[in-house]
């Protein structure tokens, strides 16, 4: 977790504030603070457990980072994210978004996967600690949000924005990570299907934070 924290230190402090890349890495930065912070409370069930899942989860958001530093080509679903970064039409809060959408809509299942096999546990014994964390995340989600908010402007129902951030829901992200998790589980030992979902999920969830990039003048 130190190293984790460590690589999300250095990608913001080497970036502009208005980079997207940025502004999510703060917003994910801020939620694995929060995460370590629990691990040792008593709050998770299995705290080694918690831990190693959310090692797994954040390496590959690193992964994407590092494969578009090196001119690489990501994952579909954070292609997005780093192609409109610096566009001066895209909110920060679409930033934000796109990246969790990404996240969370495309490494979540994975991450569980794998931690579930190399530990080699049923996904029940990851289901308490991913409820914990999202109680925790949803906790966190009103507070970012209003953190990343433009101003009053965005209490104004003919605001674009206002209609794309109705439009994309944590909870429901989390809950269809958590079935494509199980399907991709039960998918085990038919590895070529299994990679085939993964690769449909990955489009799917990368074609979610195109929409959630849309420019706003």
């Amino acid at each position: 977790m130190d190293q984790v924290l460590d690589r999300m230190r250095a990608i913001g402090a080497g970036l502009p504030p208005r980079d997207g890349v940025a502004v999510f890495n703060q917003v994910y930065l801020s939620v694995t603070e929060e995460v370590d912070r629990r691990l040792d409370t008593g709050y998770f069930d299995d705290p080694a457990l918690a831990a190693e899942l959310d090692v797994r989860f954040a390496d590959r958001y690193l992964a994407a980072v590092d494969a578009a530093a090196a001119g690489a080509r990501p994952p579909a679903c954070w292609r997005p994210l780093f192609q409109a970064r610096s566009h001066p039409a895209v909110r920060p809060l679409q930033f934000a978004l796109a990246g969790i959408n990404a996240h969370i809509g495309h490494d979540l299942a994975l991450a569980l996967v794998d931690t579930c096999r190399d530990r080699g546990v049923e996904p029940d014994a990851l289901e308490g600690d991913f409820e914990r964390v999202g109680a925790l995340l949803a906790g966190m989600e009103e507070r970012i949000r209003e953190e990343l908010m433009p101003g009053p402007d965005l209490l104004d129902l003919a605001d674009p924005l206002t209609h794309l951030v109705g439009a994309w829901s944590l909870e429901r992200a989390r809950e269809a990570a958590w079935a494509a998790f199980r399907a991709l589980w039960g998918l085990r030992g038919l590895p070529e299907l299994a990679e085939e979902f993964a690769e449909r999920i990955d489009a799917g969830t990368g074609l979610v934070g195109r929409f959630l990039l849309t420019p706003l003048n």
